[in-house]
């Protein structure tokens, strides 16, 4: 029998709690007693920390539940099970907040990405410690912030985007090449809703000029890697990654290009499953529903 495609708006449902026998089967049920149609529905067990996760994406075939009538039904199973969960509406953008520095390459594939429909996103503000990328922001009618951090006005200047980030109701922060150390207290402030990019090596270079660094050692690979924010520089858990084999014909310059192509693959695959609602946090790891 094939499924009538309607034009109701779709749902995407969170859930991760302990694990216990009966969960999946409470979730379905709750779902087809509220006229659900299910469309996709992944679950993981984390055996190793007894941690059930769940994603289920689904529309409502009949009757007129909406989103709010769903929230307000769905805490009495929740309690059940002690679950955290989330529900969207799938297609509502995700308000999303840029930092840069002065590298453009992230920030331009972003636009890029988001220009050709690839990310369910809107982009609230870039921020910035430097003017350079400005015009790229403004071009595409984005409103840009400068503020500049120096050692004496940096905890001000934290607060100014905290302020920033609760006036626009921006629930992601991408930091696109933003090359500042962020604060403890701001990256608990931010947890679970900021992702970075960062150049990682085998092994890893840390400093300045990184690639001109894996030159001199001779690498045969490099690649980068997506995170959450954390307190531990460049050790949050890990969303998307990409590599790419190396060898000694490629100058400082040419890994510098191969370096920028793998960053804003690996940061373009980090929003997009964030943004799609594919990401849970498991403790030092990420579980994700492709």
């Amino acid at each position: 029998m094939s499924i009538v495609k309607t034009n109701f708006p779709e749902f995407i449902l969170k859930v991760s709690c302990p694990a216990a026998s009966g969960i999946v089967a409470g979730v379905t049920s709750f779902l087809s007693e509220r006229g659900a149609y299910i469309s996709d529905l992944s679950h993981f067990d984390d055996n190793e920390n007894n941690g059930l996760f769940m994603r289920a994406r689904f529309h409502i075939q009949s009757g007129s539940k909406t989103l709010q009538d769903l929230q307000e039904d769905f805490p009495a199973l929740a309690r059940k099970h002690d679950m955290q969960w989330k529900m969207v509406v799938s297609d509502e953008p995700t308000k999303t907040l840029i930092m840069v520095s002065q590298y453009d390459h992230c920030l331009d594939n972003i636009l890029y990405r988001l220009r050709k429909n690839d990310f369910n996103m809107k982009i609230t503000a870039v921020v910035s410690n430097h003017l350079n990328l400005r015009p790229m922001a403004e071009r595409e009618g984005i409103r840009f912030v400068h503020l500049p951090i120096t050692k004496e006005n940096k905890p001000q200047q934290e607060q100014a985007l905290l302020d920033i980030i609760d006036e626009t109701q921006s629930e992601l922060i991408v930091l696109a090449r933003y090359m500042q150390i962020l604060s403890d207290d701001l990256c608990e402030k931010l947890s679970g809703k900021a992702i970075n990019i960062h150049h990682s090596f085998l092994p890893g270079f840390k400093g300045a000029k990184p690639y001109h660094q894996a030159h001199t050692r001779g690498v045969k690979l490099i690649g980068a890697t997506a995170h959450y924010v954390t307190a531990d520089l460049d050790e949050g858990p890990i969303i998307g990654q990409e590599v790419q084999e190396v060898d000694h014909t490629y100058s400082s310059d040419m890994l510098v290009s191969v370096g920028r192509d793998t960053e804003t693959r690996a940061l373009a695959k980090a929003v997009k499953l964030h943004t799609e609602h594919r990401v849970f946090i498991d403790g030092n790891k990420t579980i994700i529903f492709k």
